[in-house]
């Protein structure tokens, strides 16, 4: 007699919102796809798949990821469970929600469009299927709130970058502007970001210096107590 046959049996699930930052268009977007199956088949959805047998939830998303995007080994973090018996008509699921930050200009274009994943602004996205509006606005907050004591915002960002596009990222991310004097002096009080001798001229004639986020600096001073604190608003 199997272990727990009295009880009934559930679907577990794993849903990606995958976020991007357009660096030209100075927008946050979410890489979405059109759903393939039924309920709800041809409406937009998040990338997602039911965990199987053999993996945990933490290789479940990487694995959705990567089939979407070719990535691997980039920003994942598990957000939140959702559990509400009528959340898909198709079958009782559980799905856990994880939020990924990368690089648009890193993603496998050809993986990319097989699949029919789409950026959308987050300032106009279509509605979503299920749940996944408020998956979305769940992880948009815990992004605003880890953005600000976790340097994760540098995901988001090319290898190098100024201190205009950074604090860009940072302004489209919480939806207000930032001080710009509060904002330079406390990035830089963090010794965190190299100068680089090369400048950006694309947007100004005088052109603005390059920067990059030097990630094992950090890694040396969190080990040491140091707390990113960005929180300039």
């Amino acid at each position: 007699m199997a272990l727990y046959s009295n009880y009934s049996r559930y679907y577990i699930a794993v849903d990606c919102i995958i976020f991007g930052y357009d660096i030209l268009e100075k927008d946050l977007k979410l890489l979405l796809i059109k759903r393939k199956m039924q309920p709800a088949r041809g409406k937009w959805s998040l990338a997602g798949g039911f965990v199987k047998q053999n993996e945990n939830l933490d290789e479940a998303a990487a694995r959705v990821l990567l089939n979407l995007t070719g990535l691997s080994g980039v920003y994942l973090e598990q957000s939140w469970t959702y559990g509400d018996p009528e959340r898909d008509p198709g079958a009782r699921v559980f799905s856990v929600s994880y939020s990924a930050l990368i690089k648009i200009q890193d993603i496998n274009r050809e993986l990319k469009e097989s699949n029919g994943a789409h950026w959308q602004s987050m300032s106009n996205l279509p509605g979503l299927i299920f749940d996944h509006d408020e998956m979305v606005m769940k992880a948009l907050t815990d992004l605003q709130m880890h953005i600000k004591i976790k340097p994760i915002g540098f995901e988001l960002l090319p290898e190098k970058f100024t201190l205009v596009q950074l604090q860009n990222l940072y302004e489209v991310i919480h939806q207000r502007p930032i001080d710009k004097r509060n904002f330079r002096k406390k990035i830089l009080s963090m010794n965190l970001l190299e100068k680089l001798d090369e400048k950006e001229r694309e947007t100004s004639r005088k052109g603005a210096w390059y920067y990059r986020f030097k990630r094992e600096r950090y890694e040396k001073f969190r080990k040491m107590g140091f707390y990113f604190d960005l929180d300039v608003y």
